[in-house]
Parts: C-alpha cells; sequence; structure tokens
C-alpha cells in the first residue's frame, strides 16, 4: 500500500496521472452512456466527471489535478476551431441567414447571460458567484477565461457551464417538438447558443444542418459575450 501511494504521489508531480484519470473516467462514462442506450440526459462528459470526483478525492487534491489536466484544456481550442468544417459546408445556407442569425444571437446571447445572472441576483447571490454564472453558455475554455477575469470561481464556472449543456442538450429538442419547429437550422442554433459544446455534441447525432448550425450559434455566442461581457460586467458591477 505503500508502494502504490508513493508511486500516486510521484505521477501527481507529472501530467501524467491527472491525464490518465480524466481519459480514464471519460472512457468509463462513454461506455455507461453507450450501455445505457445514449441518454440525452446523462452524456459521457457528465458520467466522467462523476466517476472522476472520487478518483480525484482518493488519489490527489484537486490543485494538482487542474495543474497537470491543463493539456486536456488546452485541445479545447483547437477542437472547437475543428467546428469550421461543418459551418464550411453550409455556408450557403449561413449567407442566405445572415440577418435572422444576427438578431436572434444579438438578443439570444444577452439573455443567456442576463436571466440567470437576474435570478441569482435577486436569491442574493454574490459577486462571485454571479461572475461564475455570466458565462454559462459559452464554451469552456472561453468560460475559463471570463471567471477568471471578472473574478469568478472556476470550478464553479466550468460546473455551471457543464450543466448548462446537459439541461439544453435535455430540454430544447422537447421545446422545439412543442412549439412544432421542425426547421433543424433552428434546432441548432438555440442548442449552440444555448447550451455551447455539449449541446452541440448532441446537435449533431440529431443532423448535419442542426450540427453546423449549432456550432456557428457556439462560436458567435463565445466571441461576442467575450467582448461584450467584460465591459457590461465593469459598469453594472
Amino acid at each position: 500500500m505503500e508502494r502504490i501511494t508513493a508511486l500516486a504521489e510521484h505521477l501527481s508531480q507529472t501530467p501524467l496521472l491527472p491525464v490518465a484519470l480524466t481519459l480514464l473516467a471519460y472512457q468509463l462514462g462513454l461506455m455507461l452512456f453507450q450501455k445505457l442506450k445514449r441518454p440525452a440526459w446523462l452524456p459521457p462528459i457528465v458520467a466522467g466527471s462523476l466517476l472522476l470526483v472520487p478518483m480525484i478525492a482518493l488519489l490527489l487534491d484537486y490543485a494538482t489535478y487542474y495543474s497537470g489536466a491543463k493539456w486536456i484544456s488546452f485541445l479545447l481550442g483547437p477542437a472547437t476551431v475543428a467546428l469550421a468544417v461543418p459551418l464550411f459546408l453550409q455556408f450557403r445556407h449561413i449567407r442566405e441567414l445572415f440577418v435572422p442569425i444576427a438578431v436572434t444571437l444579438c438578443v439570444g446571447a444577452p439573455l443567456a447571460a442576463g436571466l440567470a445572472l437576474g435570478i441569482a441576483w435577486l436569491l442574493g447571490a454574490d459577486l462571485a458567484v454571479l461572475a461564475s454564472l455570466a458565462p454559462k453558455s459559452v464554451t469552456a475554455p472561453i468560460a475559463v477565461s471570463l471567471t477568471e477575469q471578472l473574478g469568478g470561481v472556476v470550478p464553479l464556472a466550468v460546473g455551471i457551464v457543464a450543466l448548462t449543456g446537459v439541461l439544453c442538450s435535455l430540454f430544447a429538442p422537447l421545446c422545439c417538438r412543442w412549439l412544432k419547429i421542425e426547421d433543424e437550422r433552428i434546432l441548432g442554433f438555440v442548442m449552440g447558443l444555448n447550451g455551447h459544446g455539449i449541446a452541440t455534441a448532441r446537435a449533431f447525432e440529431l443532423g448535419h444542418q442542426a450540427g453546423a448550425f449549432s456550432s456557428l450559434a457556439m462560436g458567435l455566442t463565445g466571441a461576442f459575450t467575450a467582448l461584450l461581457l467584460p465591459l457590461a460586467w465593469a459598469l453594472l458591477a
């Protein structure tokens, strides 16, 4: 047992153990996702996160894990950029809908952050919680950067971002069916604008057009929020 503890302590000083634990937890989450017949309420990233928590608690502290797992966080950037491929394939449709897309973005992106902040403020949340909640609808690399800039709590922000994506993946298709909206472009844009990468992954399962427009909305919402949220926060805080 002492040798195992010593080995874990040695490995924790390098990125190897945090990265290995992350990949193992995600793979187990993916297996569970497939075993349960791909439920929308339990995507692999959520199942993997739930499995990762006890692993970290048993083997190393969170600060050490976060420091070592930054290599994986870095890869989120290139992965987001890779979504330009389906956007290019749908470029003709996107160009035809430029005005509706621009209007929806300018209305929807502020509402995605503003409604959540308003509810939290009415419930008495402090500034740190509000700063962690504000970037809930943008992809994780942008959300982490914005949270640090606004003075929020990064682990709390990451959890809120993941929860937002899961809820959007679950309820956006249901709401569209309830409203009798059958256009994949509308569904995809709604999912990307509100649910970032997690909802975008779900959108690709629903159709190529839904995935492409979800990717578009995720990218535009991230850029829009990164530019305007710090300014709005400085004015309001």
